[in-house]
Order: C-alpha cells, then sequence, then structure tokens
C-alpha cells in the first residue's frame, strides 16, 4: 500500500512540473529566449526595413526620417504598406498604358515607378517641382516631349538601377530568411510543438511582405538624388493646363508654406486618381452652381451654401484618412485577393488560439485582439473614402474600425511582450533534423 501512495505522489509532482510555466530560458542544445527573440525580430526586420521602397527626398534629414516613419507604420500595420504597393503598382501600369502609344511601348514599369516616387522634377526661379506622372504623360501626348530624349531627362534604365540603392544580396538574405522560418515553424506544428506568441506574430508579417515585394520588385530603391530638368517650351495656356495637373505641392522645393516640414514625412505619396477625384467634385460643383444659376440669383446663393465649396479655390481641404483607387476597389479579381491579404495578418496569430496562456483573461484577450484586427480591417476596407467628417451613421462605424484595429494591435503587441514572464516550456523543445535526412544503403 505504501508503495502505490508513494507512487500516486511522484506521478501528482511530475504532472504540476509538466504543468508548470517558464519565465527566461538560458540557450541549450534545444531553443533559449534571447535565441527565439532575436531570431523573430531579425525576420520581423527583414520584413519590414528591407521591403521599404521610399520615395525620393531632396534633404538627407527628410529621405532617413521618411523611411524610419514607413518602418514605424509596417511595424504596427502592415497592411498598410502592402495596400501603398499594391496602388503604387497600380498607378505605375495604369501609366505605362496610358503612355504606350507615345513612347512606342518604350516605356516599362520601371520608369513610372520612378516617376511615381517623386525622382522626376523641374527647374523653376525658386527651387524646383515635382513632375507627377499625370504631368509627365500630358507632355508626352501633347508632343511636347519627345520619348526619343527620355535619356537626357535622365530616365534611361541604365541611369534608373545605377541610382538605385536596391541591394540583391539583402533580397537574397530576406528571401532565405523568411523560407527558412516559416519552413521551420511548420515543422514544428507537425510534430506538433507548439509555437510562441512572437513566433506566430512573426508569422503573420510574411505573406503582407511576399505580396509587398512583388509589387515593388521592379522599383528602384533608396534613390538620393532626383533627376532634374528643363521643361520644354510652352504657351502660356500650356503652362497652365501643366500646373494645373499637379498633384500636391507640399513635396516641391520652393521654400513655400509646408514644403521640406519634417512633418511631411508621415504623408503619404499622394495618388494621381486622388487629383483626378477633386477635379471632378470641382466640376460637378461648378456644374451644380451653373445649373443653379440658370434659376435665378436666389436659388444660386442657396446652391452655394447648400454646396459649402468655393469654386475659385477648388473644393475645401479634408482629412482623408483612407482613399482606395477605384479601378482597383471596383475590380472583381484583385479586391477580394486584397481583402484576403488584408485578413491574413490577424488570421495567422490564431494560429497561438490553443497555446498556453498563464490566465484565461491572457488567453481571450489574445483571441478577442486577433479577431478584432480581421473583423476591423475588412470592415475599414469597404470605404472607398474615409474621411475625418461627419457623413451619416456610417462614419461612426468608417472611423470606429481603424481605432478598434490599433488597439487589437496594441493588445496583441503586449501579450507577446507579457508571454515570456511565464511561458509554455514546451515552445523551447525542438525536433530531430537528422530524421529526415535521406540514407542511402
Amino acid at each position: 500500500m505504501g508503495q502505490y501512495r508513494a507512487l500516486a505522489v511522484e506521478h501528482r509532482a511530475s504532472s504540476a512540473t509538466s504543468e508548470r510555466f517558464v519565465g527566461w530560458v538560458d540557450e541549450s542544445p534545444g531553443r533559449g529566449t534571447l535565441g527565439l527573440i532575436v531570431t523573430c525580430l531579425f525576420t520581423i526586420f527583414l520584413c519590414t526595413w528591407v521591403v521599404i521602397h521610399p520615395r525620393v527626398c531632396k534633404r538627407s534629414i527628410l529621405r532617413v526620417s521618411h523611411k524610419i516613419a514607413l518602418f514605424l507604420k509596417t511595424l504596427v500595420a502592415p497592411e498598410f504598406i502592402a495596400v501603398e504597393g499594391l496602388q503604387e503598382w497600380s498607378q505605375a501600369r495604369r501609366m505605362v498604358k496610358d503612355c504606350s502609344n507615345t513612347t512606342g511601348d518604350g516605356l516599362k514599369l520601371i520608369h513610372a515607378f520612378y516617376v511615381g516616387m517623386l525622382a522626376l522634377r523641374y527647374r523653376t526661379s525658386r527651387g524646383d517641382k515635382v513632375i507627377w506622372p499625370n504631368q509627365f504623360t500630358w507632355l508626352l501626348q501633347q508632343r511636347l516631349l519627345d520619348w526619343r530624349d527620355h535619356e537626357r531627362w535622365g530616365l534611361s534604365i541604365e541611369n534608373i538601377r545605377d541610382k538605385s540603392n536596391a541591394d540583391g544580396t539583402a533580397k537574397l538574405l530576406a528571401l532565405v530568411q523568411v523560407s527558412w522560418f516559416a519552413a521551420q515553424s511548420i515543422m514544428r506544428r507537425a510534430h506538433d510543438l507548439p509555437l510562441s506568441q512572437l513566433e506566430s506574430m512573426t508569422l503573420s508579417y510574411i505573406p503582407l511582405f511576399a505580396i509587398t515585394y512583388l509589387f515593388w520588385w521592379v522599383k528602384p530603391k533608396d534613390v538620393l538624388t532626383p533627376s532634374v530638368v528643363d521643361l520644354p517650351d510652352m504657351s502660356e495656356e500650356q503652362h497652365a493646363m501643366f500646373d494645373s495637373m499637379a498633384v500636391s505641392n507640399i513635396f516641391d522645393d520652393e521654400g513655400l508654406g509646408k514644403q521640406g516640414s519634417l512633418w511631411s514625412i508621415w504623408y503619404l505619396t499622394p495618388r494621381v486618381f486622388e487629383k483626378e477625384a477633386d477635379d471632378n467634385a470641382l466640376q460637378e460643383a461648378q456644374q451644380k452652381l451653373s445649373e443653379a444659376d440658370e434659376k435665378g440669383p436666389v436659388q444660386r446663393i442657396e446652391r452655394a451654401v447648400n454646396l459649402g465649396t468655393k469654386v475659385s479655390s477648388g473644393p475645401a481641404k479634408e482629412t482623408v484618412l483612407a482613399h482606395w483607387d477605384p479601378e482597383l476597389y471596383r475590380s472583381k479579381l484583385l479586391w477580394p485577393i486584397t481583402c484576403v491579404f488584408g485578413a491574413s495578418f490577424g488570421a495567422l496569430h490564431l494560429i497561438s488560439w490553443d497555446s498556453r496562456f498563464p490566465s484565461p483573461v491572457e488567453s481571450w484577450l489574445w483571441r478577442g485582439a486577433a479577431l478584432a484586427s480581421i473583423v476591423s480591417m475588412l470592415i475599414f476596407m469597404q470605404f472607398e473614402k474615409v474621411v475625418l467628417r461627419w457623413d451619416g451613421p456610417l462614419t461612426v462605424i468608417s472611423l470606429a474600425s481603424p481605432f478598434i484595429y490599433l488597439l487589437s494591435r496594441i493588445v496583441m503587441i503586449g501579450g507577446v511582450i507579457a508571454a515570456f514572464r511565464a511561458s509554455d516550456p514546451a515552445i523551447y523543445n525542438t525536433y530531430v533534423v537528422s530524421t529526415y535526412w535521406i540514407h542511402i544503403t
């Protein structure tokens, strides 16, 4: 009887030990906490900093600060940098199509990306100004610029590649590291070994890293200096038309207003479709005012007040949180794929759904945050344009969804950090790689 009692006590002791959580684990023949953290953070770094292809800034402080700002955005919300890559690719592809007749298909994606990243500028008496993709297309279509002179404008492929600091070694290193990390994680799950919450989060970056790299594969990277040219001779009317097509003047270098401000590092590069939307809104406002004017001065005044738009200065400035390219947003093929990738980041966090947490509260916080990030991101993506103003009951949903997403990200990041104070010891167990070697006898 005493022997059975001793065995029972020993079994309960071993069970209690197996249920314990561990804190910091030193490096061993298996895995340690430091090695796990370094591996994950290095992979995340490759999925964020290395993938970033910033726009061209003349001042070095703006150039470095802008890349750091993009890195922080990518770290917190990698979906948005993937969206940025997708919309840049969409704009570049459209530019190639619009210029095909005037260039004899000579303008390629690399040229379109180069112009779209604000790398082509023209001299003025006060400095230089950006030549936007729609302006460059217009110059070609008006025969004011001959594509045969594109090398003189610094647009030869050789010149662009020479300016680009894309490192093939860094790309290969990123590809090898990310592939190895993904393969290792799959093998751990195949052996019923759990992943840490940090590993689940790291895996979540990989699909968005891959799709962003795909969109930016031919885009020049870390271009230090723009190509500055002289505009061709134009009539006064042509100059006025060319100037009216500028998407923004914030990135010009004439010493005016907010130009050169450090705040500009946080601004997304404006897109041509946003300018076209503003122009269409202005034309619509002018048309409505014209119709009201035909009905009499009273109706014209009422219409002007209702529109709340000064036609002379264009539509009122808005704080735009998000704006989708209409062609992309209405695509029956690309849009569903975009939504899937938008939900992938939160969805991959659910790998840790059944992981052991120190308390039920932490477990459900992780699960709830992952689900909230998926739902809020999908809801946010259904609005073609999100503006910081009241526009009916749906405004509450459109503005609340990004707030909920950011809150869920904070919860998950906090959960990753807190998990290392008390982790499942099984996350440090390893499988035997030699099992998979092919032995020829």
